[in-house]
């Protein structure tokens, strides 16, 4: 949990170490998920892997609960699955409407969760400056609503939805449209192969949305009075397009997607963000 928020940050305590890639040529790697974790045990003990949980399982406890209630409120009929090619657009429409009342449940449950997942990516980000200031979820609540109103329970939320929103269409499209066309009802093992499309597209289609991701966790922490989200982790955004467009100029739209095989960026001219 703490690793892998360390990793968007850009926090890197310590230095690359030279590797090879599969071309035999000599690169330098950043240390990877393990040896960071070691890390912060050497520094915080154990516990400090555990930085922003409960919070975190709040914020997942709403989410569900959120969604159940949305979905017992707005049912969506059951509908027969549809395979048969004389029935695309039947089929096609059972998508859009099924794909339309999973967005809705997303974009509710995103927005009552979204205070605490805040305060759980600012407590675990404490472990770059060695702060303090957010020390548990009610004291953390008190001083947002204090220094910030109540916009700042939903600093990076936008980011999140649209994320949420373009993995949910394209994933569902996708996965419909190779389901449909491409495999083939003939097949003995097409119905095995239908229930994996939509995984498969899932972990496809979340690299897509890796951005929106990172930038809506970055904006969670910027400019709140935490170190990592003052320079020289970051320029204070006006807006988390500004936080896009700085990243994009960096190279670092996808900085912490990966957590093993960490290649270190090379150094890029910067450009002005406006």
């Amino acid at each position: 949990l703490l690793t892998g928020f360390l990793l968007q940050v850009g926090h890197e305590p310590l230095p690359p170490t030279v590797g090879r890639n599969v071309l035999g040529r000599k690169v330098l790697y950043l240390p990877g998920f393990f040896t960071y974790a070691r890390h912060i045990v050497e520094v915080d003990g154990k516990r400090g892997l555990f930085r922003g949980l409960t919070p975190r399982l709040i914020s997942s406890t709403l989410s569900t609960i959120t969604r159940g209630s949305v979905k017992k409120a707005f049912p969506l009929e059951d509908m027969e699955h549809v395979s048969n090619k004389d029935d695309v657009k039947t089929s096609l429409r059972k998508v859009v409407k099924e794909t339309s009342h999973e967005m809705m449940m997303q974009c509710v449950s995103r927005v009552v969760s979204h205070p605490l997942h805040v305060i759980s990516m600012r407590c675990m980000v404490q472990f770059v400056g060695r702060e303090v200031k957010y020390s548990g979820v009610f004291s953390a609540i008190g001083r947002i609503f204090k220094e910030e109103g109540i916009l700042g329970f939903f600093v990076g939320l936008v980011p999140h939805i649209l994320g949420d929103v373009i993995f949910l269409w394209c994933c569902n499209l996708l996965a419909h449209f190779i389901n449909t066309y491409a495999v083939d009802d003939n097949f003995s093992q097409a119905s095995v192969i239908r229930s994996y499309t939509k995984f498969v597209m899932g972990i496809a289609v979340s690299m897509l949305t890796y951005p929106f991701l990172l930038v809506g966790d970055l904006m969670a922490v910027n400019n709140c009075g935490l170190r990592a989200g003052l320079p020289p982790y970051a320029p204070a955004f006006t807006s988390w397009i500004h936080c896009w467009r700085y990243l994009s100029a960096q190279g670092q739209l996808f900085r912490g997607s990966s957590l093993l095989f960490r290649r270190a960026p090379v150094p890029t001219t910067c450009f002005p963000i406006d």
